[in-house]
C-alpha cells in the first residue's frame, strides 16, 4: 500500500473501535502474507490459545450418564423419558465403578462429593439437578439460576474475588457471557430510572471499548466523566494507578454511576490497595449512593487482587465470565452478582411516587408486590422483556459445565492450571520484552500479564529522548504504525486509543499465541520503531 492510500485508509478508521480497525489491519496483514511465507500474527484477539480439559471430559461423561438415565425410565429406539431422581446418586455412584476410565471421571465423582461435603447438599437433589440440567428438558428453574448451582458459583465466585463466601450474602445471575450481563445492567438501570438520558457516569478509563461506546447511544446519551489511571513512577513508566486527583472526581454527587475493568482492559493491571482505600473513602464520605458497576474477568490472574464487588458490596454489582481463565468464550458462561443489602435496591426505593408507579406497571404481571422486587431480579425479567420472564435464564447445560468449572477451580488440581495459565502469560510478557530493546520489563505484583499496553511515547523518550517522542506527536501517527506493522511484519495489534488510552499507545494480547510467537511480534515492533527513527533521524539533516 503506498502512503497516500495509507494515509486516506487511516483517516477512514480513525473514529472506528479498535475491533473494528483490527479487522482492516488483518485484511492488510493478510494481503502481505500473499507475498511472503511468514504467518500472520493476530495479537488483537483476547481469548486464549488454552483450554480446561479436565472439567470438559467431566462434563461428557456427566452427559453419557444422564442419557442413560433418561433411557433407564423409557426408551423406544431414538425417544427417551425424563430423568427420575429417586436413588440416583447411588445410580451414579454404580455409574462410576463400572466406568473408571471415563473421561474426567474422578473430576466428575469429586464434583458430587464437593456439594454434599461442603454444602451439606442432599445427595440424590444435587445429583439430579446436574443430570436434568445437562440433558436440557426444562426451563431453568429458578429463573436466575438453578439452587444448587447458584451455591456453588457464589463460592467460586467470593473466593476469586479476595472474600469470604461464609458470611458472603451475594445474588447470582448466570447470564450468556460478560457482553450479555453489560446488556442486561444498562437496560435495567434505565427502566428503573437509576440512570436517565443526560445523567452523569464515570468511567475508570482505559477501558474495554463498549463501556465507552454504550454510554453515547441514543437510547442512554449519558453525560460521561472520565477517571484516568495517569499514574507515572519515577522513570516515567505508567504504573496504570489512579491519581488521587483523578480518584477526587467522584466527589462530584451528579455523577449516579462508575464503572470499571478491574484488572484494566488493555493495561490488564488491578487497582492496588492504596487506590481501593481512597476510592472506599470518598465514596462512603461524598458519594455514599453511587452505584458502581465492576467488571473483573480478569481477576483470576492476578497475585493481589480484591475486587470492588467484595471491599464494597453495598454499593457494587459484579460482572464475571469464566471465558478467559478456562477457555471457554464459546461457552458464553457470565455471572452479574448483587448483594442482598444494595445502593441500586435503595435507589427504586426512595423514587418518587410517580416514578414507582410507572415502574409498577412494567413488572406488574409478575408479582402483586413490585416494591420487594430485587433490583437483580428485575434484571433477570428485563432479559426477556418482562412478558417472557417465564423463560428466562441461562441454558441449563451452560450452567453445568459452569459448575464443574467452579468446583475444579477450588480443588487442588485447579489451583495447579491457575499456576500454569498466569505463567504462561508471564513467560510471553517476557519473551516480548527481551526483544523490545531499551524498554526493561518492569515486574508488578498487580498485574495479570494478560494484555501489555506499550505507549509508545514513553519508550520513545527512554531510547532516544524526548525530541524523538514530539517528532512522534507531530510528524507521525499511532494508527499509521499499526498499519504498517501489518503490512511489512504481518502483526496485527490493538490501537491503546480506541480504549480512552493515552494516544500512541498499543495492546498485545499475551493470550493467544504460541511462546515463539511472541518473540517475533517483539522483534517486529522494535524493527519497525527503528525504522521511524532513522525517519526521525534523517529529517534532521
Amino acid at each position: 500500500m503506498d502512503n497516500k492510500n495509507r494515509k486516506e485508509m487511516i483517516e477512514k478508521v480513525k473514529r472506528l473501535s479498535p475491533f473494528e480497525i483490527k479487522d482492516e489491519l488483518i485484511h492488510i496483514a493478510k494481503k502481505s502474507q500473499e507475498k511472503s511465507t511468514d504467518q500472520m500474527l493476530n495479537a488483537g484477539r483476547g481469548n486464549p490459545n488454552w483450554t480446561a480439559a479436565t472439567p470438559r471430559r467431566a462434563f461428557f461423561t456427566l452427559g453419557q450418564f444422564a442419557v442413560d438415565e433418561t433411557q433407564r425410565v423409557w426408551c423406544d429406539g431414538d425417544l427417551a423419558g425424563m430423568p427420575f431422581k429417586k436413588g440416583i446418586y447411588n445410580r451414579f455412584k454404580e455409574y462410576c465403578k463400572n466406568n473408571k476410565d471415563a473421561g474426567g471421571i474422578d473430576l466428575l465423582e469429586e464434583v458430587i462429593e464437593y456439594g454434599i461435603r461442603e454444602h451439606g447438599f442432599e445427595p440424590d437433589d444435587w445429583v439430579f439437578e446436574l443430570v436434568d440440567a445437562i440433558i436440557g428438558d426444562n426451563y431453568p428453574v429458578p429463573d436466575r439460576m438453578l439452587v444448587h448451582i447458584e451455591k456453588i458459583v457464589r463460592e467460586y465466585l467470593i473466593k476469586e474475588m479476595g472474600g469470604d463466601p461464609k458470611t458472603d450474602t451475594h445474588d447470582i445471575f448466570a447470564v450468556e457471557g460478560g457482553t450479555a450481563a453489560m446488556c442486561y445492567i444498562f437496560d435495567s438501570m434505565k427502566a428503573n430510572g437509576l440512570m436517565n438520558e443526560g445523567d452523569k457516569i464515570a468511567l475508570m478509563v482505559p477501558i474495554f471499548t463498549p463501556y465507552l461506546d454504550i454510554p453515547k447511544l441514543p437510547r442512554y446519551n449519558f453525560d460521561v466523566t472520565y477517571i484516568y489511571a495517569s499514574e507515572m513512577n519515577d522513570k516515567g513508566r505508567h504504573t496504570w494507578q489512579y491519581p488521587k486527583e483523578e480518584l477526587d472526581k467522584l466527589k462530584d454527587q451528579s455523577i449516579k454511576c462508575l464503572c470499571v475493568v478491574n484488572p484494566s482492559n488493555p493495561p490488564s493491571v488491578a487497582i492496588n490497595e492504596e487506590g481501593m482505600d481512597y476510592l472506599k473513602q470518598i465514596v462512603k464520605e461524598h458519594n455514599p449512593d453511587l452505584m458502581i458497576v465492576t467488571d473483573d474477568v480478569y481477576g483470576t490472574f492476578c497475585d493481589k487482587f480484591k475486587s470492588l464487588m467484595v471491599t464494597m458490596p453495598y454499593n457494587t454489582l459484579g460482572v464475571y465470565s469464566y471465558s478467559k481463565y478456562f477457555g471457554a468464550t464459546g461457552w458464553r458462561l457470565g455471572v452479574i452478582a448483587l448483594a442482598k443489602d444494595n445502593v441500586y435496591n435503595k435507589r427504586i426505593a426512595n423514587h418518587s411516587s410517580q416514578e414507582k408507579e410507572r415502574i409498577r406497571i412494567r413488572y406488574a404481571s409478575l408479582t402483586n408486590e413490585v416494591e420487594k422486587l430485587s433490583f437483580i431480579d428485575r434484571i433477570v425479567a428485563d432479559s426477556r422483556q418482562v412478558a417472557l420472564n417465564h423463560t428466562a435464564g441461562l441454558s441449563t447445560p451452560q450452567q453445568v459445565q459452569m459448575a464443574i468449572f467452579s468446583i475444579f477451580g477450588m480443588l487442588n488440581q485447579g489451583l495447579k492450571y491457575k499456576e500454569k495459565t498466569k505463567e504462561i502469560c508471564k513467560q510471553r510478557k517476557e519473551l516480548l520484552y527481551e526483544n523490545l530493546i531499551g524498554l526493561p520489563l518492569k515486574n508488578d505484583s498487580y498485574s495479570t500479564n494478560y494484555y501489555d499496553e506499550y505507549d509508545l511515547l514513553v519508550w520513545a523518550r527512554m531510547k532516544y529522548g524526548e525530541e524523538f517522542a514530539q517528532y512522534l506527536k507531530t510528524k507521525r501517527d499511532s494508527i499509521e504504525f499499526l498499519f504498517e506493522l501489518a503490512e511489512k511484519h504481518r502483526i496485527v495489534l490493538l490501537n491503546g486509543s480506541g480504549f480512552e488510552g493515552p494516544s500512541w499507545s498499543i495492546r498485545v494480547s499475551l493470550a493467544n499465541l504460541y511462546d515463539e510467537q511472541y518473540v517475533e511480534i517483539g522483534k517486529g515492533i522494535n524493527e519497525l520503531f527503528d525504522e521511524y527513527a532513522k525517519d526521525w533521524k534523517n529529517s534532521k539533516k
